[in-house]
This record gives C-alpha cells, sequence and structure tokens, in this order.
C-alpha cells in the first residue's frame, strides 16, 4: 500500500512501508496523497457500490476525524469496533478521540467505562488532567509570537534540529537529480540546512553535505556537540540496494556520522524503524521512537544507556505515565523537561505537543502545551532554547495546519517564558504511625484554600499515593480510613519554586492502638495518674496525659467520651464525691483549653467512692497500694464501635 513516509513516522501501527504494494482505489490514493476530502468521496462512492474492506473504512473514519467531521468519524469507529472488537489500539484511541469532541465531559467519562481494559491508571490520570486544563484554560495559552519559516515548500517539511547557527530539517523536496520515492511521488528524504536569522526566520535552504549521500531516506537529524556528529534516521540499506527483512519489509535505521565524515549504524533491525533520535549528553542516553511490540500502543519512546554514543544496554520503554494508546514521538529534552508529540486522544486533534518534568523517579503528568502553539492538525518535533540576547525562548516545530506552504511545515516561535504548565506533586505514603506499617484503602483528598475539593485517590497495597495539580500556593490533604484516625493538614508553597514535589506522609491511627479495656469500658489507652491528695489541680505529669487524650481527638474528630473521676474510700462519702466532681470537670477543661471540642466531652462525672473496685470500702482496713487503686481517672470513649 503506497503511503506517505509522514504516515510511517505518524501512523506506524496502521501501515507499513513495502517496496512493490499497489494502490488499491481512487479513495487508497486520495488518503496516503492526504487528500482526505477527495478521499471521503472517492470512498463514499466506493462504499455504494461495492463494500470497503475493513482497512479502507477505517481510512474512511481516519479521513473525517482529518477533516474535523468528529461525529461521522465516531460513527464509523464505532460500527467498526462493534464488528470486531479486537480493534487495534491505535483505532480506539480515535474512536475516544472523536466521541471526546462530540460529547460533554460527563457522557464521555460514562462512555469510556465500555473500555474500562484501554485505560491503565497513568492514561487515565493523564486524561482527566487534560481534559481539566484544556476545558478550564487552567493552562493560560502563552503568548506565542509564531512564523511560518521561509525555508518551507510545497513539499514535506519537517523536524527541525539546532545546528552551530544554522537550522538542519528534514524535506521531501524535489532534486534536479535523484531518485523518486514512489509511495509518496516526492524525492526521498533529505537533510537540509537552513541558516538562522537574526529575527528567527530560516533562509537559503541547501542539502546538509555532512550526511553521506545516499540514494534513499536520510531525515530527522540531531546535532551532538558532545558526540561531534549528527544522529539520523536513514533507510536500512547495503551501498545502493535496500535492506528487507523475510516479510519483504524495509525499515528505518539510526545512524551517526562525525564531523570528520565516519559514519556507524546505532540502532539497526531489519524488522523494526526507529525514529526522532535525541542523545542527552548529560546522560549519555539516546532517546528515540519505535513500535517494538509489547509497547502501549503504537510508536512508544525509548532510551538506550550509551558510552560516548556505543549502545549500552537493550532499549528501556519511558513508560505509561509518557507513553499511550497512541503513537508518541520526537523526543527533546531542556531544562529537565521533556518535549514530545503525541495523537492520544485528550488532544486537541491530531499530533499534539506535551511537556513533562523528569523527576528523580520518572516523569510527572505529561500537559498538552494548548491552543497558543497546538492545533487541531498534526504538530510535532518541537525544539527550543535560550535566546540570551533577548531573554526569550526560541524554538521550531512542525504542522501540516492550514496557511501553511507544504504539506508540513516548520514554524519558528518566540514565547517570553518556558512553555508548559507548571504543576505541583503531592505524593507519599499512608502509615500507622504506631507501628509504620502501611495503610492500604485509606481515602485521600486534596483541598483547596476554601475547602473545595481538588482531587480523591485511595491508598495503593503499599499505603501510596498521589496526585498532580496545575500549581497552587495553597492547598490541605485529608485522609480517613473506617476504623482509623483522620489526617489534616494544611500547606503553602513559594511561587518562585520552578517544580514542586511535596512529600506527605500520613498517620492513621487505628482506633484500636489508642484506645484499651477496663472495668468492661473502652478507654483512651493511658499511663495511670493521681492527684495531689484532696486536690483538683491539673499537675506537669496529669497534663501530659491528658496531652494524649487532646491528639487521639485530633485523630478523631467524631469521638465522644466521657470523663469518670473516682476516689478511695478515704474521708467522708460526701467530700469525696465533691472531690471526684472538681477533678472530672478540671480534666473537662484542661482538654477544652487544647482544642478539643465541647462535642467530644459529652459526659464529666465524678462517683467519689461509689465504684471502687476492690474489698476497701466504708470501714475496711486496706494497704496504701490498695486504697491507690481506687484512686482513677477513665476517659471511656461513647462510641466505640461507631468508630471501629
Amino acid at each position: 500500500m503506497k503511503m506517505k513516509l509522514k504516515a510511517i513516522l505518524l501512523f506506524l501501527l496502521m501501515f507499513s512501508a513495502f517496496a512493490n504494494a499497489q494502490k488499491k482505489s481512487k479513495g487508497d490514493y486520495f488518503f496516503f496523497e492526504y487528500a482526505y476530502k477527495d478521499a471521503i468521496k472517492e470512498y463514499t462512492k466506493e462504499l455504494s457500490k461495492n463494500s470497503l474492506s475493513n482497512q479502507q473504512y477505517l481510512n474512511l473514519a481516519d479521513s473525517y476525524l482529518k477533516v474535523g467531521n468528529y461525529t461521522k468519524a465516531a460513527q464509523l469507529y464505532e460500527k467498526q469496533y462493534q464488528k470486531d472488537t479486537t480493534l487495534a489500539t491505535p483505532y480506539i484511541n480515535k474512536l475516544l478521540l472523536s466521541i471526546s469532541k462530540t460529547k460533554s465531559r460527563q457522557e464521555f467519562t460514562s462512555y469510556t467505562e465500555n473500555f474500562s481494559n484501554f485505560f491503565s491508571k497513568e492514561l487515565k490520570d493523564n486524561a482527566d488532567f487534560n481534559f481539566e486544563i484544556l476545558e478550564d484554560n487552567t493552562n493560560k495559552e502563552q503568548d506565542f509570537l509564531l512564523f511560518n519559516c521561509y525555508l518551507n515548500s510545497p513539499q514535506a517539511d519537517f523536524s527541525p534540529a539546532f545546528y552551530k547557527d544554522e537550522l538542519l530539517f528534514t524535506s521531501g523536496r524535489t532534486k534536479a537529480k535523484g531518485k523518486i520515492y514512489e509511495p509518496s511521488g516526492e524525492s526521498y528524504l533529505d537533510i537540509y540546512s537552513g541558516k538562522v536569522q537574526a529575527d528567527g526566520d530560516v533562509t537559503v535552504p541547501t542539502v546538509f553535505k555532512r550526511v553521506a549521500n545516499s540514494k534513499y531516506h536520510k531525515a530527522t537529524p540531531f546535532y551532538s556537540e558532545a558526540l561531534k556528529g549528527i544522529i539520523y534516521m536513514l533507510s536500512n540499506a547495503d551501498g545502493d540496494n535496500l535492506l528487507f527483512d523475510n516479510k519483504g519489509k524495509n525499515t528505518l535505521a539510526i545512524g551517526l556520522v562525525s564531523e570528520k565524515g565516519k559514519f556507524e549504524y546505532l540502532l539497526r533491525d531489519l524488522s523494526t524503524s526507529f525514529y526522532y533520535p535525541y542523545y542527552e549528553a548529560a546522560s549519555s542516553k539516546l532517546y528515540f521512537a519505535a513500535n517494538f511490540e509489547g509497547g502501549f500502543g503504537g510508536t512508544d519512546i525509548y532510551y538506550v544507556h550509551t558510552n560516548n554514543g556505543q549502545i549500552m544496554s537493550a532499549p528501556i520503554n519511558l513508560g505509561p505515565k509518557i507513553n499511550s494508546s497512541g503513537n508518541e514521538i520526537a523526543p527533546f529534552i531542556f531544562e529537565g523537561s521533556l518535549f514530545f508529540s503525541s495523537d492520544i486522544f485528550y488532544g486537541l486533534g491530531g499530533m499534539d505537543m506535551y511537556t513533562s518534568n523528569i523527576t528523580a523517579d520518572g516523569f510527572s503528568t505529561p500537559v498538552n502545551l494548548g491552543k497558543g502553539i497546538n492545533s487541531t492538525y498534526d504538530d510535532f518535533g518541537f525544539i527550543i532554547k535560550k535566546n540570551e540576547a533577548d531573554n526569550l525562548y526560541v524554538g521550531y516545530f512542525s504542522s501540516n495546519r492550514e496557511g501553511g506552504k507544504g504539506k508540513d511545515d516548520i514554524y519558528g516561535f518566540k514565547v517570553t517564558e518556558k512553555p508548559g504548565l507548571k504543576t505541583i506533586v503531592i505524593k507519599g505514603v499512608v502509615v500507622n504511625p504506631a507501628n509504620n506499617r502501611a495503610i492500604e484503602e485509606a481515602s485521600i483528598t486534596l483541598l483547596d484554600e476554601d475547602e473545595n475539593i481538588l482531587k480523591q485517590a485511595v491508598s495503593d497495597a503499599e499505603g501510596n499515593y498521589e496526585f498532580e495539580i496545575p500549581f497552587r500556593k495553597g492547598y490541605a490533604v485529608k485522609a480517613y480510613k473506617k476504623g482509623h484516625g483522620r489526617f489534616y493538614e494544611k500547606f503553602l508553597q513559594e511561587e518562585e519554586v520552578k517544580a514542586v514535589t511535596q512529600n506527605v506522609k500520613i498517620g492513621l491511627p487505628f482506633i484500636q492502638d489508642v484506645v484499651e479495656e477496663k472495668e468492661n469500658k473502652t478507654v483512651i489507652k493511658l499511663q495511670k495518674f493521681y492527684f495531689a491528695k484532696g486536690s483538683s489541680t491539673i499537675t506537669p505529669a496529669i497534663a501530659s496525659e491528658l496531652d494524649k487524650v487532646a491528639a487521639v481527638v485530633v485523630n478523631f474528630p467524631n469521638i465522644r467520651l466521657k470523663v469518670e473521676s473516682h476516689t478511695n474510700s478515704r474521708g467522708s462519702d460526701a467530700r469525696n464525691l465533691a472531690l471526684s466532681q472538681d477533678r472530672a470537670t478540671a480534666v473537662k477543661n484542661y482538654l477544652l483549653s487544647k482544642g478539643v471540642a465541647t462535642d467530644n466531652v459529652a459526659e464529666y462525672i465524678g462517683y467519689g467512692e461509689n465504684l471502687v473496685i476492690n474489698q476497701c470500702k466504708n470501714g475496711v482496713y486496706c494497704l496504701e497500694f490498695l486504697h491507690n487503686q481506687n484512686d482513677r481517672t477513665l476517659i471511656t470513649v461513647l462510641n466505640y464501635d461507631e468508630l471501629n
């Protein structure tokens, strides 16, 4: 099946590049020429006369998607899904993209319940986050100054890369000499360079001579100063002859050419294509996109460890925080952030550009760069740097949006701030403070300054939880689990902080750890304390124990307590009754002074000597320690069953 090379780069799971495949209809012809409106007309004609193949039916759905007719696209994808529930993951992604554009957020959420197996936790979190910021305009559109670069041609121009004072890029523009790549009808892709002018525009495009001449594809360059060379994508070939696997498929490899002209393959497999290389000198990691079996969707972004460019590890997938059920391509790292492109369903349409902060343990939630730079078409190949002369951020990307000069154009931009929404990550573990053991299935709620709910989560089997939200200075974390205490704490962040990760360890005491059984009652677990003889004064030793009660109330705000004070039988009954009531009142007043609410102290009663717990009643001689057993104050829990 013939196709544009850009389709190879963006829609790898849909099609394969075969050397001698043939177009099957006019609809196919227009589809692979990106003439989607014409493709719709032809496929519709063909459908009225004969049935379309499953692939052509999906091509028709894709065409409606590309022209923005999301309702029709959704109908076709859904009809095909009903015929084949094993529909490839990228088409499920497109179905959801179409549905998301035609239904309310609530309707879409309800619809996606049919695809619960499709959603990983990370995909759901990423979708919720990006839907929210795009709908609420939380990610305020930055004031991008965009311009279509002079270097663009009527053919495809894409994949810009910085190279000293020039800009490298890929183009299928017509050459005076050279083979034609039959699937596109254009010249085989080649690498060009252009002069970057003072205003950021790029002029004087010429073939980049530092890359060895080849009859076949050379594309998506990246210049590495550390490796002193250009890393790029090229057709798998042996001299002038393309190489094919046992299925007749020719793939794309990644190679490195040094400034002295020495060439070597870095990533090469006759059955797997590699795309969009990016080398990070600080970590010696080579990033790229590929469609390996076992990935998360179509093309995923991977990296390999290198030693000065020599591959030292197997490919490592960036994981489900970055890679999705769609296609991810074009990695670029700048100032601690990964920029990349994806056609995942929660974007604006087609390929969108995203950014994610690189953290100690992975990546933050990818954030759509917004309508200021993304469009409903394909936007990809984002690169950026800081221009120290005017203190602006400058960069380039590729897009096939309307108003361009060709099929894909390179656009430049200037912006005052680094693109991307500043976020804050709040994460940690929920434990029982008595033994530091993890607590699973605890309910954690993130609140704003006005106590409105921002996010809710449940701790996992290891007690872990995590939130990520657009940056805000103030917020609070609340947690609860049946039979455990409650947690509540407020936080305040400094606005100047670039990236925020707040680790919050949540302690939820188990109710059974703070109570015990005494005298057939459930009471707060305390060290026994004594009032001075004939006194109701709260001593420091007594206060120390009562502070524990106040702490229990903080963790269990719905607890209802009864203060019981008892004396021994020495002295008159009336005096002991009054003394015990004074002591109960003193305990109650102390607890209130420590912030305990009156609702928590439901009762405070002095029983005098009426409820002695041994034989030491009036007229019975007892040793001192036996009388001391009767001198006691208990803090009884009245609603233990409710709390537990």
